[in-house]
C-alpha cells in the first residue's frame, strides 16, 4: 500500500521506485505481500511484509519499506530511504555468542553488496532474543530469535535493494545461497500463510 499527500499525485521519481520496488526478484521460499505503509514518516512510502516458508513451516519473517520525501532528508542524505526488518528462529544455544550479532549485521552487508545495491547512512541493530517458558507455559521449549533491523538510502534502482532484503531474509532463516549464475523463479506475492 501506498501512502501519499491527500489529492496529489505521486511525483515521478516515486512512482518509478515504486515500479521498481515491485519487480524485485524473491526466492519462491518467499510469501510475499503488499503492507500498509507508514504514512506519518515521509510523504510517500510503500511497504511489503513476508513469510520464508518451507515445506510448510515458517522459517522467518520481514518487512522492507521504501520511504521518499521529495525535499530531502538531512538524516538520509538523500530523497529516498529503505527501511527493513528480518527476524528468523536460531537454536538456543546460538543466543549467547557475542559474534551472533556481528555476524548478522554482516548478512545485510554482504547482500547489499552481492545485489550491487549502492547505497548510504546505513544504520541499524541486530538484536539476539531469548525465550523461555513458566507457569502454564512451562512445557513449551525454550526458543531463540535473532532479529536485524536496519536502513540505508538506495541510490539508483530499488530493485536490487529489495532483492538484497530477500536474500538477507533468507541467510538469516539458514537457506543455503542460490548458486552463482542461478537465477530464482519469482517469490509468491499474496500468498501468505500456505
Amino acid at each position: 500500500m501506498v501512502a501519499r499527500r491527500e489529492f496529489e499525485a505521486p511525483p515521478q521519481a516515486f512512482q518509478t521506485a515504486l515500479e521498481q520496488f515491485r519487480n524485485a526478484r524473491l526466492r519462491p521460499e518467499i510469501c510475499c505481500e503488499e503492507m500498509p505503509a507508514p504514512q506519518r514518516v515521509a510523504p510517500y512510502s510503500a511497504a511489503l511484509s513476508a513469510d520464508v516458508v518451507v515445506d510448510g513451516q515458517e522459517m522467518g519473517t520481514g518487512r522492507i519499506v521504501l520511504l521518499h520525501d521529495p525535499d530531502g532528508n538531512e538524516a538520509w542524505e538523500g530523497t529516498f530511504r529503505c527501511v527493513a526488518y528480518v527476524r528468523a528462529d536460531i537454536e538456543p544455544e546460538m543466543v549467547t555468542d557475542s559474534l551472533l550479532s556481528s555476524v548478522g549485521w554482516t548478512w545485510l552487508t554482504d547482500a547489499l553488496e552481492a545485489h550491487t545495491a549502492e547505497h548510504g547512512a546505513r544504520a541499524g541493530t541486530v538484536t539476539r532474543v531469548a525465550s523461555d517458558g513458566f507457569g502454564g507455559m512451562a512445557d513449551d521449549p525454550s526458543s531463540a530469535q535473532i532479529e536485524i533491523r536496519a536502513s540505508w538510502s538506495p541510490i539508483g534502482d530499488i530493485t536490487p535493494h529489495v532483492e538484497a532484503w530477500g536474500e538477507l531474509l533468507c541467510t538469516a532463516t539458514g537457506l543455503p545461497p542460490v548458486p552463482e549464475g542461478v537465477v530464482p523463479m519469482p517469490g509468491r506475492r499474496g500468498l501468505r500463510g500456505r
